[in-house]
Formats: structure tokens, sequence, C-alpha cells
């Protein structure tokens, strides 16, 4: 195989690592705002429950929790097919770990900010969308930008079960065809035109964000 052939076997892989990427990283993202406000509340009812699947979610690696729903979750004839798997799987640790940026974050909101909207009449969930929230996406954009280039690398765990992303294309070109240093060499270049954009637009949200708030 010749090292085009490398390139372009490898690269074929490169759609489904962003869809896998993407949609767990939303899918977590959507669950991690109430599971920040949750582990925020006062109410241990609601609190300490959430804190102990966030915990229980982050203190089991990943390729546990996808051989556990892989393997051993079938309902009947039902069967998780690799990609949904795997989207499920990162999706729910992402909530975890994205959950407690958004805490943070939620934590670093000035009280009397709430107050003050309060004060001007907005609702529960105007002083959400329109006080809180901005401030909270602004502090917690480089923590959920770095776990995002994280969960780009996870991406490459479900390869073990079959999804056909650049790892699992990666360790066909090597078994199949022999490319050894050269089909890992081609891998590590993919990651690299993935994650570099994903650092700069990173970069430019957070930069667009400050400006924002000065004077």
């Amino acid at each position: 195989m010749t090292l085009p052939q490398i390139i372009a076997s490898i690269a074929a892989g490169i759609p489904l690592t962003v869809l896998v990427s993407v949609s767990a990283f939303a899918f977590g993202a959507v669950l991690a705002v109430p599971g920040a406000l949750a582990l925020e509340a006062r109410n241990p009812l609601v609190r300490i429950p959430v804190r102990v699947v966030v915990d229980l979610v982050r203190s089991v690696p990943i390729l546990v929790w996808l051989f556990i729903l892989y393997f051993g979750v079938s309902i009947g004839t039902f069967h998780f097919a690799p990609l949904p798997a795997a989207v499920l799987v990162l999706g729910v640790v992402a909530a975890a770990y994205l959950s407690e940026v958004f805490r943070t974050a939620l934590a670093a909101v000035p009280v009397g900010q709430g107050e003050a909207a309060r004060s001007l009449g907005l609702t529960p969930v105007d002083r959400f969308r329109f006080v809180v929230a901005p401030q909270m996406v602004r502090v917690a954009l480089p923590s959920a930008a770095t776990f995002a280039l994280t969960l780009l690398k996870d991406s490459s765990i479900p390869s073990v079960i079959g999804v056909t992303e650049i790892a699992y294309f990666t360790t066909q070109a090597n078994r199949t065809a022999g490319a050894g240093l050269d089909a890992y060499l081609v891998a590590v270049v993919c990651y690299l035109l993935l994650s570099i954009p994903v650092a700069i637009a990173a970069r430019s949200a957070e930069h667009a964000l400050r400006k924002q708030v000065q004077p």
C-alpha cells in the first residue's frame, strides 16, 4: 500500500470521528446545564444523587462503560449498534465532566448579578438566559474547549467495537497492509488537522466574549 493509499484509507474515518465528537459534545453540553444547576442546588435530595452519578461516571474508564453498554445491555432482540453506543457513552461522560465545568462557572458569577436582575422584575428563566448564562459561558469556555479536544481524542476508543473512525482505519491499514509507522503518522496528522481549528475557534470565541464586557 502506497502512502497516498494509506492517507486516503485513514482519511475516510474523519467524517465519523467528527460526527462522534460533535454529537457527544452537544449531547453532553445539553445534559450538563441541568446537571450543573443540580450540583449547585441547596436541596440535598437534588444535589447528592447528581453528585454521585457525576463522580461515578468520571471514575470509570470510558472503555469500561463502552463495553458495558455495547456487550451487556440488550432488551429482547434490541442491541446497541456501535455508533449509537459510542455517542451515548461519550455523551454521558461529556455531561459528567461539563457539569463540573458549568458548575464552577456558575459559582463564579457574582451573586449580585442575579439579585440585580431579580430587582428589575426578570423571571428566573430570563435571569438565567440574559444575565447568568452569558457570564457563565465566558468563564466555562476555556475549560469546555479543552475538554472538547480531549473528547476528540477519546473518539478513537470506540474503534474497539467497530466504529469506523480514524483509529479504526489506522489499525486496519496496519494489519492488512503492514503500513506500520506510516499509518500512525498519518493518523497523527489527521487528529492535528481536526484539533488545531477547534483550539483556534475557542481562542477566538473567548477573545470576542472578553471584548463584549470591556467598557
